[in-house]
């Protein structure tokens, strides 16, 4: 029983001291391994070693462990694959792809090859329309007017239509206003037969005597109307309510050469002494001191000088 109980503690004595032998072997191993991937060692302490500081070292030490690939054995090779499959991968975009967008955004946007197109105008107004015949279109025809000079130069110039076209009539509009002091109807008024023959003997007008005395005649007229109705403006516009007529013809044809209000106009103007005032001649007067609109719809202007149309009444 002795020689028994002799073998049996002589066994556990050789167990116990493999045990120890084993667990010795297998710390060095651990700790061999473990500094080939983590060279800067382990350190006792309270919390366990995250996945994410051990994979943050394995990135910063890729070069270290890289140069050891030689002598790694089939175990450290699996213990570095499995940290390299756990340790999170950075998301970057090709340098390339970016830098193309990137020069894609800040070119400029090439300039437009194509030319603006031609402003659309009455058909009246052509290709070979003298450069005062435009600018009058687009200036002043059809825009209201409301100050009393200007009402009386455009009375006075559409008066000279029984003689010349607009196009002659504009390219003396300088030398009118030169001469007639600015369509001042006080002073014009007041002109005698000396400055009426001066005028008569200006040879850019070239305009007969008697043109010349009807508008020295007419600013006296208008002189009178200023007294009884407070300004000339006041009396014209009070012929259309105060309020332009705004006309949307289509066709050139369309657009008569006078009309209900022109006449009445007309009729109450010769009444007070005024000369050289028709129905056609007051209805274009009307047209270009814009009392009535009659740009055709499709002309850019009809528009603007609709919109100047429906303003609030601001006559003076």
């Amino acid at each position: 029983m002795f020689k028994a109980n002799y073998v049996r503690r002589h066994a556990l004595e050789k167990s116990k001291s493999v045990k120890e032998t084993q667990k010795t072997l297998n710390h060095s191993f651990f700790q061999k391994h473990l500094k080939k991937v983590y060279p800067i060692g382990l350190q006792k302490s309270t919390s366990s070693l995250s996945l994410s500081s051990l994979s943050l070292s394995l990135s910063q030490n890729s070069n270290d462990s890289s140069s050891q690939a030689d002598s790694l054995t089939p175990l450290d090779e699996k213990i570095s694959l499995a940290l390299r499959l756990i340790s999170p991968r950075e998301r970057r975009e090709p340098t390339t792809t970016v830098a193309k967008t990137v020069q894609q955004r800040r070119q400029p946007t090439p300039p437009s090859s194509t030319e603006p197109e031609e402003l659309k105008r009455c058909n009246w107004i052509t290709k070979s329309s003298d450069k005062a015949y435009i600018e009058f279109h687009d200036e002043c025809w059809g825009v209201p007017a409301y100050d009393d000079n200007k009402l009386f130069e455009l009375l006075a110039m559409s008066g000279l239509l029984m003689d010349y076209n607009w196009t002659e009539i504009l390219k003396r509009k300088e030398t009118l206003r030169e001469v007639f002091a600015g369509f001042d109807p006080n002073t014009v008024a007041k002109m005698e037969e000396k400055e009426i023959m001066e005028v008569a003997s200006n040879k850019a007008l070239s305009l007969a005597e008697s043109r010349i005395m009807c508008i020295v005649h007419n600013a006296k007229c208008i002189v009178k109307v200023v007294g009884e109705c407070g300004s000339f403006s006041s009396y014209i516009w009070g012929y259309v309510n105060h309020k332009p007529v705004i006309n949307r013809y289509k066709h050139p044809g369309n657009v008569p050469l006078r009309s209900p209000k022109a006449e009445a106009l007309s009729k109450d103007l010769v009444k007070r002494g005024f000369r050289f005032v028709g129905p056609v001649i007051v209805h274009s007067f009307m047209q270009a001191a814009g009392l009535t609109i009659d740009h055709l719809v499709d002309c850019y202007r009809h528009s603007e000088c609709v919109s100047l149309a429906e303003r609030p009444w601001r006559h003076i």
